[in-house]
């Protein structure tokens, strides 16, 4: 399990001594005691911050937790323990997935802001029935399965084509041609804007 991330790093760049940063600096512990458990639909996604895989250390260790890991499963639960991950103690969250566990650390109290002050001024507007009809025939077009290519990061791919450029001495790739700007001041009904996406689509589901 990594102990890197942006924390330790914001503490680093709060104290300029090791001597400041060893004095606030907490005693890590490889030992995780799970103090409650809690039903797994109960924590809402807005607290999970930061995944890591779990196994145990020797085959010693595999027997008990392959016991924990099937109860949790079985009672529909989540363990909460705390444990010292990037120089803080942190609240953390173990959750059964197949033969392993799950540990999420959780975001702080102070760190996680309720809906209700930034959706509470939304009127109450009913959607066109119209409009709807034409949405969901258009998610219906769009809908394909989950690619993890859908997250790539564009920059990062450019960055390692231009490195294999350079070690093969080869010039550096083009650059992609930005789209010219749409025209602006017109305005254009949503209804005739997605008749024309889905014109464009070409009634085919799953294309994209």
């Amino acid at each position: 399990m990594e102990a890197e991330g942006f924390v330790a790093f914001e503490l680093l760049d709060l104290f300029e001594e090791d001597e400041e940063l060893e004095a606030v600096a907490l005693e890590s512990t490889r030992t995780i005691d799970i103090q409650e458990f809690v039903p797994s639909d109960r924590i809402g996604w807005i607290w999970f911050d930061r995944p890591h895989f779990l196994v145990p250390d020797d085959a010693v260790a595999e027997e008990a937790f392959a016991v924990i890991r099937e109860a949790m499963r079985s009672t529909d639960t989540v363990g909460i323990a705390r444990l010292v991950l990037y120089r803080r103690e942190r609240a953390v969250m173990l959750v059964p997935r197949g033969k392993g566990i799950i540990l999420w650390t959780l975001r702080y109290g102070d760190e996680v802001r309720g809906e209700e002050e930034y959706f509470e001024g939304l009127a109450e507007t009913k959607a066109d029935g119209e409009a709807l009809k034409l949405v969901t025939r258009l998610i219906k077009s769009r809908t394909s399965d989950w690619d993890p290519k859908l997250v790539q990061d564009p920059v990062q791919d450019q960055l390692r084509e231009l490195i294999e450029s350079r070690k093969k001495g080869r010039k550096k790739p083009a650059k992609a041609k930005e789209d010219a700007p749409q025209e602006s001041g017109k305005v254009v009904s949503i209804i005739d804007a997605l008749k024309r996406s889905i014109a464009a689509e070409g009634g085919k589901p799953g294309k994209r």
